[in-house]
């Protein structure tokens, strides 16, 4: 059968109140009379003896018995009586102990029961006790991550609705325009449909790699390559982009750079870090794209003269779906790019960081990679 953890505690310091009166009683049950006989012997050595009745060779006299039993029998009695006392109070000190300290773990119990049924905004009181208060913190710490998460995923949730909600609005207006006769099935027409449908194709196969991404399941591949050959494919494949929009695109990639990273991946990060370059741009603006290294690390830094970011704009361009706002070109992704660049970089050990002097100065994007895979 099991014992619960109160009762346990309580047994627990019962078993060490009893332990210690049972030893002390027979220490002091077996020593006293000794240790009496002794000090009588040490009297009657000393002359005491007239005063006791005299004791032969054989033992102590009648007199020294007497005594003897009598302190015998009073110390046994006191001895019984102060160890009842003693259990009783130490009975009472151990369910009080035992309900102190059940208590924050009582608390912790209820905290976890609210929180698994959804109240994420449930907290432990921290007690004085440190054990009690890591456990009690740790507990609390669950309690934020839980509401943070599902925060994100309410915000998720929120965020896709609205992505889906302007190209299926847009099929809707499409189809019934051709159903009423408005729109000819024509090929023009067709084609805006198969271009909303294309986007909502690219909106599910970006939420794929952004769920692959904060899961990390993200498949690298890992193999030697040039860094700066991919700096300098990535730019020439979209400088035709930057040519239509008259953005000058500068590459500063001379030295090449062996790193052992996924080609394909960091191929994606560069791509989408263009990308957002080119919208947030204006006409006879400047986009420059370096490399260098510092130790064991790369550096790839996409520098703007576009219209910048505010402070708060600075981490937030990472979150799902967020757009900075201002940007001068209406941009084709689905505003999860930079989210599963940094995971991309954070897969490869680096790091994928913004930074800005503020509305109209431009941002600097810097992706850091390991130039070896991680042992």
């Amino acid at each position: 059968m099991m014992v619960r953890l109160p009762m346990r505690l309580y047994l627990s310091y019962a078993s060490v109140v009893v332990t210690g009166a049972a030893t002390a009683f027979a220490t002091t049950r077996l020593l006293a009379p000794r240790l009496f006989d002794e000090r009588m012997a040490m009297m009657q050595g000393m002359g005491g003896s007239t005063m006791m009745g005299g004791v032969g060779m054989g033992g102590p006299s009648l007199g020294q018995q007497g005594i003897r039993d009598a302190f015998t029998s009073s110390l046994t009695t006191a001895l019984i009586v102060g160890l009842a006392t003693a259990l009783v109070i130490a009975g009472v000190a151990a369910v009080l102990v035992t309900r102190r300290l059940l208590r924050p773990v009582d608390a912790v119990r209820a905290a976890t029961r609210r929180i698994a049924a959804g109240d994420y905004q449930s907290r432990v009181p921290v007690p004085p006790e440190p054990e009690m208060a890591a456990l009690a913190a740790d507990v609390n710490t669950l309690a934020a991550g839980l509401a943070e998460t599902e925060q994100r995923r309410t915000r998720l949730l929120g965020d896709v609705a609205h992505e889906m909600r302007t190209p299926l609005t847009a099929l809707d207006g499409y189809v019934e325009g051709m159903i009423d006769g408005v729109f000819q099935a024509d090929p023009t027409t067709l084609e805006a449909v198969a271009g909303e449908l294309r986007r909502l194709h690219r909106l599910s196969d970006d939420l794929a790699a952004l769920s692959r991404a904060q899961e990390h399941r993200f498949a690298l591949a890992p193999r030697p390559c040039d860094l700066a050959a991919l700096v300098h494919a990535a730019a020439e494949r979209l400088r035709p982009q930057f040519e239509d929009a008259q953005v000058q695109l500068v590459v500063q990639a001379e030295q090449p750079m062996p790193a052992v990273v996924d080609p394909d991946r960091v191929t994606q990060v560069l791509t989408n870090l263009l990308g957002n370059a080119l919208v947030a741009t204006p006409p006879q603006g400047r986009v420059d794209v370096s490399l260098g290294r510092d130790d064991a690390q790369a550096s790839i830094r996409v520098r703007d003269s576009g219209v910048g970011l505010d402070a708060d704009d600075v981490d937030r361009v990472f979150e799902r779906f967020y757009r900075a706002p201002g940007a001068l070109r209406r941009s084709q992704g689905s505003g999860v790019g930079l989210t599963i660049a940094r995971e991309i970089a954070h897969a490869h050990g680096g790091s994928l960081t913004a930074a800005s002097d503020g509305r109209g100065r431009g941002a600097t994007f810097t992706c850091t990679l390991p130039l070896h895979a991680a042992s």
